[in-house]
């Protein structure tokens, strides 16, 4: 039988959970979904691997595989840092027989929809409260006031966003978020063989 795989697409703002949504999804169900690495300009963080968190690339090189149409979807996410999802990154997940899982901007999110249509499954994850999305980002100490203030804004433009998203989950609890994310998922799956 052909393999006709899926795009299933976590997106919310920074600190929503989608992140830890879908690292849950992909050890469950390691034969089953494979992880699109995104490419960024963005500087590594602590424990990030390139190739594995990211394909960490210079603005240059970015700019260039802009020009070659190499991205399905990218976007400058904060002044000088883009983002994006590169043609090769589905190609190679499909070749492996596996639906595609992306943890990615809200507005790459919605790109991809309007791309790949009824081949994909959008879930935007929502915090339960820009207060608790604010301590979530601060537990992190990954921002600086100035990039932690650009979150926040970011953050509320993109809830704005949800409701062009199939689903909505409000993740309160991270187990019943996962556990209702799966469901979405294996439902979404089973109803576009």
């Amino acid at each position: 039988m052909e393999f006709n795989g899926k795009l299933i697409v976590f997106s919310g703002p920074s600190g929503s959970g989608k992140t830890s949504i879908v690292k849950a999804i992909l050890s469950k169900y390691p034969d089953m979904f494979g992880f699109s690495v995104s490419a960024t300009t963005r500087v590594k963080r602590e424990g990030e691997e390139d190739g594995k968190s990211y394909y960490f690339i210079s603005k240059e090189e970015f700019k260039k595989k802009i020009e070659n149409g190499e991205f399905i979807e990218w976007e400058e996410v904060y002044e000088g840092l883009y983002y994006g999802t590169l043609k090769s990154e589905i190609q190679r997940l499909h070749q492996l027989h596996k639906h595609v899982l992306f943890d990615i901007d809200v507005e790459g999110g919605l790109n991809i929809k309007k791309l790949y249509k009824d081949r994909v499954l959008t879930i935007f994850v929502m915090p339960p409260s820009i207060e608790d999305l604010k301590q979530r980002l601060k537990l992190r100490r990954t921002e600086n006031e100035e990039s932690f203030n650009k979150r926040v804004d970011k953050a509320s433009k993109e809830i704005e966003k949800a409701i062009f998203f199939d689903n909505i989950i409000v993740n309160d609890h991270l187990e019943n978020a996962i556990q209702k994310s799966e469901e979405k998922i294996m439902e979404f799956l089973k109803e576009k063989q």
